[in-house]
């Protein structure tokens, strides 16, 4: 069989309910590129990636390696957790209600298409602290509730890439599990802080839930 070409014709089939997330053409991977937004998550059955940038937002990437069904989530928790990230686990605030949404529905999503929990490989990105004058440590908790999530749910981190100062590009691909890490220069920084901020307006006004290898 020939290269897949980006012939929409071609190009994988959606799984029901995620029709309404981008897809792009990947000429350099020659593979379909399903894009995520801050609050948006993707599952797939296909050989396809799923890409985002991450600022102090964290993304999952979780698939089933005997499968191949895999997908990716993009969040942040909003508001201010610092008090309630220390007693996760008994009553959790909206904060955290929306983390733990964001990552049981990509989760569950997974285990639809007939993936078992127990197989599930599990990998963090992202929680960067962007902003020098970030003085709420926006992306260290985020990072902070994400492996909470983990322990307390029995899963273990295959791979993490979280913290320091640099936003980062993430490209997944669940068939084989490799995720791709490019290190964003600071001249692209606004832009995706930009974005962020107005995702957490967003939520604030909502008042509701929701191997790797570096690249140039």
């Amino acid at each position: 069989m020939g290269a897949m070409t980006s012939n929409r014709e071609t190009w994988p089939t959606v799984i029901d309910g995620f029709d309404g997330i981008t897809r792009i053409w990947d000429p350099r991977n020659n593979l379909c590129a399903a894009k995520i937004l801050p609050g948006e998550y993707y599952v797939t059955r296909q050989h396809e990636i799923i890409t985002t940038v991450l600022g102090s937002c964290i993304s999952a990437c979780i698939r089933d390696p005997l499968s191949g069904v895999g997908g990716m989530n993009h969040f942040m928790l909003p508001g201010d957790t610092s008090k309630s990230l220390s007693q996760w686990g008994g009553g959790e605030c909206m904060e955290t209600r929306y983390g733990i949404a964001a990552m049981e529905m990509l989760i569950n999503d997974i285990i639809k298409q007939g993936c078992r929990k127990d197989r599930l490989e599990l990998k963090l990105f992202g929680g960067g602290k962007v902003l020098a004058m970030d003085v709420n440590n926006v992306g260290e908790r985020n990072i902070e509730f994400a492996r909470q999530f983990v322990r307390a749910e029995g899963f273990a981190i295959a791979a993490e890439d979280v913290g320091g100062p640099h936003p980062r590009k993430v490209n997944f691909f669940p068939r084989t599990g490799k995720v791709m890490i490019r290190r964003l220069r600071s001249l692209q920084t606004q832009a995706i802080v930009d974005q962020e901020k107005s995702y957490e307006s967003d939520l604030a006004s909502n008042e509701r839930p929701g191997e790797i290898e570096l690249f140039d």
